[in-house]
């Protein structure tokens, strides 16, 4: 027999609007089932752009609007609301969606940045600054008019 909590079979069983998978896990599958992994599988489809769009809007929707509010207070609740996600048209293959980099953005960079578009919120520049190479960020200083020596005092 697989795994109940294996991804596919938690997706299979999603894309099947089992209503009842969850009630057959025992009590320890139970405390390892996770909501927040099943949204990440369930929101992302191979396929169609309309399945793919039907598919995150429709998790954005019905579970990751309030996930923090009923998150592990209400398992249950979660893979119910889980089970409206799919239209009925059959198993699909769920991808995972990778994070952002936990890397640290470059300090210099992420400082011109924030000095060039003072109205921008961190987390927006923090982006910018990942999206970037050093070079295309100092090519960008240059087409502002920065000389050499104050692109190499700003990013180095």
């Amino acid at each position: 027999m697989a795994d109940k909590l294996s991804i596919e079979s938690e997706m299979r069983a999603l894309d099947s609007k089992d209503r009842d998978f969850f009630d057959s896990l025992t009590d320890d599958e139970k405390k390892k089932f996770s909501t927040f992994l099943m949204i990440r599988y369930g929101s992302s489809v191979q396929g169609s752009v309309d399945m793919q769009t039907y598919y995150l809007q429709s998790t954005n929707l019905r579970l990751n609007k309030n996930f923090f509010a009923v998150n592990k207070k209400h398992d249950k609740l979660n893979w119910l609301a889980a089970t409206t996600i799919s239209p009925g048209m059959g198993n699909q293959n769920h991808t995972w969606i990778k994070g952002l980099s936990s890397k640290k953005p470059n300090s210099k960079a992420t400082k011109f940045l924030a000095d060039l578009y003072p109205q921008m919120k961190l987390s927006d520049i923090e982006i910018l600054v990942s999206l970037n190479t050093i070079e295309s960020l100092r090519g960008l200083a240059k087409e502002i008019g920065m000389t050499k020596e104050m692109i190499k005092s700003t990013l180095g």
